[in-house]
């Protein structure tokens, strides 16, 4: 006799709606582009620049280092090369960060960022989960699965692109468990200043929350005399030296151009990292050697960021001269992202924009409101798109120009 599977799984998975990318292949199903047109996609943040040589060098020299099973809190070498990085780019003082307590290596900021919210929500309070709209949709998974309810803070052109906490209400404060920021922004590349990463600890003392600041594209800016401002570097200067209910998240996928690679770390909290490594001790993630190995090399040079950046820059004012003059788009402060508006011509929207853009000239974006959720009676998504300035600069230059030629169609 053979018995049914039990069905029974974990409610909260019902909570999940499909990823912006499920929803694009369904708006692009049944279309067929023009075939003379090579397919440029814009849509997914996937640096395609050079990864740098000495890296993957490295990673090959340490194979056989596979043989060996890794420890989750990964190697001293690459805790401190980890810490010297902070210390260099936030000029935090190497006195008040500890590789053994206040670093852990994790397998890229997007395991990271979901993993956290598993570790520091207590599911058994009426909790909520702060998180700026438009968003990284891992947010609002993570705060599902946690038990927590997502709590969606609109980031809009009356805001500066910016979340304002002044807008929370005191009772959602007062459920907030976990707040997720994300600076520079996705898909905006709004910067949050020093003044309100000031405010938002001041607040999470007062109510009580952690912070999650995900600072995965800090290293993509325009003026290399004036990069983002993070909030371990705030904290340290409000003279927090234990980093209280503060962790931040970093990756060398959009850094050093190593989406593959899979390589990031969190650090700030030392007893809630002490927390987090407990959980990701029976959570399996430990970090490959030749990988740690790697990551090693990757953040101790920064050279090859330098360069990263003059390419960024090169794109972005090449593809906004070509737009600029027929469509409401602006340079970002930070990351690889245009966040233009859409033309608003025969009741078109984003998603119809993005349709026809791809059924038309072969290039694919990602409709804004894939990216957010009606959240205070808006959509802040709605007639935007993203577009992700990683290809190459020749294939940006080219998708710039069929995105000109089709709005002006469209007129």
């Amino acid at each position: 006799m053979v018995f049914p599977a039990n069905t029974d799984m974990n409610p909260d998975l019902n909570y999940l709606q499909p990823y912006p990318f499920e929803k694009l292949r369904d708006l692009k199903a049944g279309i067929s582009p023009p075939a003379d047109k090579s397919p440029i996609a814009l849509s997914v943040g996937e640096p395609k620049h050079s990864p740098p040589g000495f890296v993957l060098e490295e990673m090959i020299a340490h194979l056989h280092s596979l043989e060996n099973y890794p420890i989750t809190k990964g190697t001293l070498s690459l805790r401190t090369a980890c810490v010297e990085w902070l210390t260099r780019r936030f000029g935090i003082q190497s006195e008040h960060l500890d590789p053994e307590q206040h670093v852990l290596p994790v397998n890229g900021t997007r395991e990271a960022l979901f993993a956290f919210a598993q570790a520091v929500i207590d599911r058994t309070k009426d909790a909520l989960v702060i998180m700026p709209n438009p968003f990284y949709q891992i947010y609002e998974g993570a705060a599902f699965l946690a038990g927590a309810e997502p709590w969606f803070l609109n980031t809009t052109t009356e805001t500066n692109f910016l979340p304002d906490f002044d807008n929370v209400p005191d009772d959602v404060w007062n459920r907030c468990q976990l707040v997720y920021l994300c600076s520079p922004g996705n898909p905006t590349g709004a910067v949050v200043d020093e003044s309100s990463l000031r405010k938002l600890i001041q607040l999470a003392d007062e109510h009580d929350f952690v912070i999650a600041s995900d600072e995965c594209y800090s290293e993509i800016y325009f003026d290399e005399n004036n990069p983002p401002a993070g909030l371990l570097e705030v904290a340290e200067k409000m003279g927090r030296y234990d980093f209280n209910r503060c962790v931040i998240f970093h990756s060398l996928s959009k850094r050093s151009n190593l989406p593959g690679l899979r390589s990031g770390f969190v650090a700030g909290d030392a007893n809630i990292l002490a927390k987090f490594l407990h959980y990701r001790t029976y959570h399996g993630c430990a970090m490959p050697p030749p990988i740690q190995t790697a990551s090693i090399k990757a953040w101790g040079d920064e050279q090859h960021v330098i360069e990263n950046r003059r390419l960024y820059r090169e794109k972005f004012d090449a593809v906004l001269n070509i737009l600029s003059p027929v469509m409401k788009v602006q340079k970002p402060q930070a990351s690889f992202y245009l966040w233009p508006v859409t033309p608003d011509i025969n009741g078109k929207n984003d998603q119809d924009f993005a349709r026809e853009l791809f059924a038309q000239q072969n290039v694919t974006v990602v409709p804004g409101s894939f990216l957010s959720r009606e959240a205070q009676g808006i959509n802040p998504g709605h007639n935007r798109v993203r577009m992700a300035l990683v290809a190459p600069i020749d294939e940006c230059i080219d998708a710039a120009q069929r995105i000109r030629c089709y709005v002006e169609s469209l007129n």
